[in-house]
């Protein structure tokens, strides 16, 4: 891991979003140096899933010898913003970074997504980046080394990152045209760049989308505030950089990432927006030790299947249905329709939801909670531990409508055939 410098000391950083996740992460690193952070979030009251709050980072960020500031911001309200400054500046003198790190997320289609949900996006996301970095600017001049870091994507036009989630990708993407258009304006003044990971980070929030098994196959959060700590402590004169967490890391002398992983030797799931052949990567990781999170059915199974008379899909589904049970519909409790094109056209479903779960071709017996389609050959290898739901997901092979929480526990679903031997 990256080892503190002590260059941060003394220093301000106003953090968005830094009450829990990378934002806090960043916080507590700069504070080992004996920073000043502004804890800019609207977490005042603990949540009942997500833990942490503005106060209780403060005392974390304290504890280790940094100074703190809580303030109850929403990015989307400019007169909470500019308070949340105003109390920065007049407790410690100024301020010297900006660290844009407020999110919001929802990854559903153009029709599915309410636009509730896309003002929210938008609001956070690129206003309160456009927002917070306006008022944090002329104090930002004033600093002998000033800093804007949004933790934001390339901007990689490929249809793929649009195509199942555009306003997400939109409001993304207005963060990372904050820095493309901010680092030539202030070229000089101010280094203004952007930090993405490779790979996805373990965080509370991700445990709600995907459950708390998802958390195998991410990084900690560690690694994003090692490499948001090595551009921080850069000269003004790198400024327009679009960052992967990995790759600065690598240059700064990192050379064991298993470090970072949650649980070091598993496959890990890419990040968005980085383009990479799904099966590509796939087999590079397992080179690399990772392990598949699902298995094909052996030789054996696929025998007495019945495969001769029903075809490959009809093989796998008689697999799935040997495998389900109470406890995979308890620990799932989602009804998944599958619409296949291709060579094995068709619809089938898997009933993790009612009774001891059930499975076959035609439509669900129950309405469906997610719809996947894709092509019939991709399907077999998904199931087949060739392909991951979510690497087919952000490919585009695979498209979801519905309950996006649920189609993420598709993995966790089949992890778990995955240890009944599959």
């Amino acid at each position: 891991m990256l080892q503190n410098t002590g260059k941060l000391a003394g220093v301000t950083l106003f953090i968005t979003g830094a009450s829990r996740g990378i934002g806090k992460a960043i916080a507590l690193k700069a504070a080992k140096d004996g920073a000043n952070v502004v804890i800019a979030a609207k977490t005042a009251d603990a949540h009942p899933k997500l833990p942490g709050t503005i106060y209780t980072a403060a005392q974390e960020i304290e504890a280790i010898g940094g100074k703190a500031l809580p303030c109850i911001v929403d990015v989307r309200d400019e007169a909470q913003i500019s308070a949340a400054v105003e109390q920065a500046v007049q407790k410690f003198g100024g301020i010297d970074i900006l660290v844009n790190n407020a999110s919001a997320i929802s990854l559903t289609g153009t029709v599915e997504t309410p636009m509730k949900k896309v003002d929210l996006m938008l609001g956070v996301n690129l206003r309160g980046t456009y927002l917070t970095s306006k008022l944090c600017i002329p104090h930002l001049l004033k600093s002998k080394s000033p800093h804007i870091l949004n933790l934001s994507p390339p901007l990689n036009l490929n249809p793929i990152w649009f195509k199942n989630h555009t306003a997400y990708t939109m409001a993304k993407y207005g963060m990372s045209m904050c820095v493309l258009g901010m680092a030539e304006e202030f070229r000089g003044q101010i280094a203004v760049n952007a930090l993405w990971p490779k790979t996805a980070i373990h965080t509370a929030a991700m445990d709600m989308m995907g459950g708390s098994d998802i958390g195998k196959q991410c990084r900690t959060v560690d690694i994003m505030s090692d490499a948001a700590y090595a551009i921080l402590s850069k000269p003004t004169s790198y400024t327009g950089n679009f960052v992967i967490d990995e790759e600065l890391l690598r240059q700064e002398g990192v050379v064991d990432f298993d470090l970072y992983a949650v649980e070091p030797g598993h496959q890990l799931l890419p990040d968005f927006f980085l383009d990479e052949e799904p099966e590509g990567l796939a087999k590079q990781m397992e080179k690399h030790g990772a392990t598949p999170a699902f298995k094909p059915p052996s030789s054996s199974q696929a025998a007495s299947s019945g495969s001769s008379t029903g075809g490959p899909i009809e093989a796998l589904f008689n697999v799935i249905r040997g495998v389900l049970n109470p406890e995979v519909v308890k620990s799932t409790q989602g009804v998944y329709k599958f619409e296949l094109s291709g060579e094995h056209e068709g619809v089938w479903y898997i009933d993790v939801k009612n009774g001891s779960g059930a499975a076959g071709q035609g439509e669900p017996p129950a309405k469906a909670d997610v719809v996947m389609s894709m092509d019939s050959s991709d399907f077999i290898k998904m199931f087949a531990g060739k392909m991951k739901p979510t690497m087919a997901f952000m490919s585009g092979k695979l498209r979801i409508k519905g309950d996006m929480t649920m189609a993420i526990k598709m993995e966790k679903m089949m992890s778990l055939m995955q240890k009944s031997k599959l």
